[in-house]
């Protein structure tokens, strides 16, 4: 079995402090192998790089299109700002509901000033709180139970693990309880590059095929609601159209290029979420997807900074090389 490889190093004051090892890999919709780094069969829980997937599922039982904004707030981690807090509220109450029928757990936002502001930590906060009120709201439009939107029996998460069934290729998903409490789903890493590749070519979801257009084509139109201020997922999009990125907990991070046919996956063995970022601009940029002057635009997210008394005195940065099948 190939070993991880050096992903990603950390460099202090012209010292390479720490190297985050892990893998990678680039996969076509038919499930091919097209370049790896390490283990591409490297077993992962996809966490929130699902949400896609599970946004899809949610928008089907709606019964209405969410504007934009909505609906890349069901695909988001998203950092608590103002802007993700409201929408989360707009999801609920289209539905009738309000925040207590988030079943997340309390938590603070990702973002600085939003923390300074939070208090304390609410539901609504979570990064997850956009996905958990198109769940909440998707089963009260479909009469579905809506306080046990989260147990792996429900009918709404059934939809979700058919979807990622479909998605991915694997019949028997390792199902495991995510850090927001829903169903979680463990595959080989190739088989998290398919599931994105796929996603760039939505009629691989059978019926759902329309929804899942309808997630990604809102998450390009609204990168902003997918993560936020000073976030990879964000910029990336923002700065490269026609890219679906999205990352999950544990330094999982995948990308959907519709351009190419592919999607790829990218896992730093330690979780080490500050290697993940960088980690994915290396390999979009190695497959020619980011250019010179848009890797430019995103220095500080391929070259993550180190600070040495406020200062910036290194960089987390990515230097591998894929190797093709």
């Amino acid at each position: 079995m190939p070993k991880a490889e050096p992903l990603a190093r950390v460099v202090r004051s012209g010292l390479e402090e720490s190297v985050h090892v892990g893998h990678v890999a680039v996969c076509d919709a038919d499930g091919r192998l097209v370049a790896q780094l390490g283990d591409p069969e490297r077993p992962v829980y996809l966490r929130s790089s699902t949400k896609p997937v599970q946004a899809a599922v949610s928008l089907s039982l709606l019964g209405e299109d969410l504007p934009d904004r909505l609906a890349a707030a069901l695909c988001g981690s998203h950092n608590g700002e103002p802007v993700h807090v409201a929408a989360v509220r707009a999801i609920l109450r289209r539905a009738g509901l309000g925040v207590s029928a988030l079943r997340c757990p309390p938590a603070l936002p990702f973002d600085q000033e939003a923390l300074l502001a939070a208090g304390r930590p609410r539901r609504i906060l979570h990064n997850c709180s956009g996905k958990h009120a198109g769940m909440a709201a998707a089963c009260a439009r479909a009469g579905l139970e809506v306080a046990a939107y989260t147990q792996p029996a429900h009918p709404l998460q059934q939809r979700v693990l058919r979807a990622v069934r479909r998605g991915t290729g694997v019949e028997h998903p390792h199902v495991g309880v995510d850090g927001c409490g829903v169903p979680v789903h463990g595959v080989p890493l190739a088989t998290a590059a398919t599931l994105y590749a796929r996603l760039g070519w939505p009629e691989r979801f059978g019926h759902l095929a329309p929804f899942v257009e309808r997630a990604t084509a809102a998450m390009r139109a609204e990168p902003y609601m997918v993560a936020g201020r000073d976030r990879t997922d964000t910029a990336v999009m923002t700065e490269v159209p026609g890219l679906i990125t999205k990352g999950g907990a544990e330094a999982l991070h995948c990308a959907s290029v519709p351009a190419l046919g592919l999607g790829v996956a990218v896992k730093a063995a330690d979780g080490g979420e500050r290697a993940s970022g960088p980690a994915l601009i290396r390999a979009l940029r190695l497959l020619g997807v980011i250019d010179d002057v848009q890797l430019a635009r995103l220095d500080r997210f391929a070259r993550r900074p180190v600070a040495g008394g406020g200062q910036r005195v290194g960089e987390v940065t990515a230097t591998f090389t894929l190797r093709a099948r």
